[in-house]
Parts: C-alpha cells; structure tokens; sequence
C-alpha cells in the first residue's frame, strides 16, 4: 500500500512540474533556451567573419572562417555574465545578426529578432568614388572623405531605398585617400592612393 501512495506522490508531482514548465515556455514562444548554443549559418565563404558581442558592443569572441559552405560551431556560453549578446556573420555584402540572451546560466535565442544589415559598397576608379547602400529603414549614410589625413568632403545622403553617391576627386592632387561611412551605428573604411 505504501508504495503505490509513493509512485502516485512521484507521478503527481512530474505531473505537476511539467504543466509549471509548460506554461513557462508559452510565455517565450520565439525563444528557446538551452546551456550550449548551436551557431549555424548557410553559405558562408572563406573569409567571412563570425563575432560574437555583448549588448555594449564590445567583441568577446571573433573567428575568420576558413572554408566556404555551411557553418555550424557550438559555443558553451554559460559562463558569462547575465546579459544580451549578438552573433553576427559578416559577409561581403551583409551582416547577418542574431540576438540571444544569457541570464541564469541558460541561453535564449531569440529567433524572431533576427535581421540582416546591408554594407555599403565602396568602390575607386581613377579619381571616382562610387558609395551605394541599400537601406529598407531609411537611415541616413554619412560620408566622410579624408586626403592625406585632413577632411575634405563631409555629406549625409538619405531618403531612398538604394542610396548612391559618385564623388569625382581632382586628378592633380595624388596621394592617400580615406573613405569613412557610418551608417547603422558600424563604421567602414576603405583606403586608396590615387
């Protein structure tokens, strides 16, 4: 008699502890949380780079591929600290950004929260520089363009869905150039001697 009370005591209280858990999940239904995380990306190239930062922005893990086709790594993230980070494949073209959380040793990806960031496309010929970006949120591009170290082209460009600008510099100042665009709180740089 007493260990059928016993095994209905046990059913009775796993029963319990799944509904508790259940209706614990329903609240994140775009989240899953687990205590070693899968990072996994189609179509990479040689060359891309995988970084893994805190909510601040700062890098606490960065790795250039080293072959093209799909990636998937697993990552033990337990140990840091409570907090929101993002992995983000950068690409030629684009950065693919995946949001996730750390809190209590678990990790939650958030799979709905997922996007992707367009580059902007600096290219040279001769004295041309030609900037185009897609951008579907309508943020501004900032354009700064540096000779030998000093500024001499400052200009905003926004409000279409494709952004493009063709700068013509003088083919009698020779030397180093430096492109710099801010755009989505990132930076680019591309440097050029004409």
């Amino acid at each position: 008699m007493k260990t059928i009370i016993k095994t209905i005591l046990v059913v009775t209280l796993m029963f319990g502890t799944l509904i508790s858990y259940a209706n614990d999940n329903k609240e994140s239904t775009n989240a899953v949380a687990v205590k070693r995380v899968k990072v996994e990306y189609k179509a990479v190239k040689k060359g891309n780079a995988l970084t893994i930062k805190n909510e601040y922005g700062i890098t606490i893990y960065k790795q250039v591929l080293q072959s093209s086709g799909n990636y998937t790594k697993t990552f033990d993230l337990t140990n840091l600290e409570d907090g929101l980070y993002t992995t983000e494949l950068e690409k030629d073209f684009e950065i693919i950004v995946k949001k996730l959380e750390v809190k209590d040793g678990f990790v939650t990806f958030y799979k709905d929260e997922n996007e992707i960031i367009f580059k902007p496309v600096i290219r040279t010929e001769g004295n041309l520089v030609m900037i185009s970006k897609i951008e579907f949120e309508e943020k501004p591009l900032n354009v700064t363009l540096y000779y030998q170290n000093n500024i001499i082209l400052s200009d905003e460009v926004s409000g279409e869905k494709v952004l493009n600008r063709v700068y013509k510099l003088s083919e009698f100042e020779k030397g180093t150039y430096k492109v710099v665009v801010n755009t989505n709180d990132r930076t680019y740089v591309k440097n050029f001697t004409i």
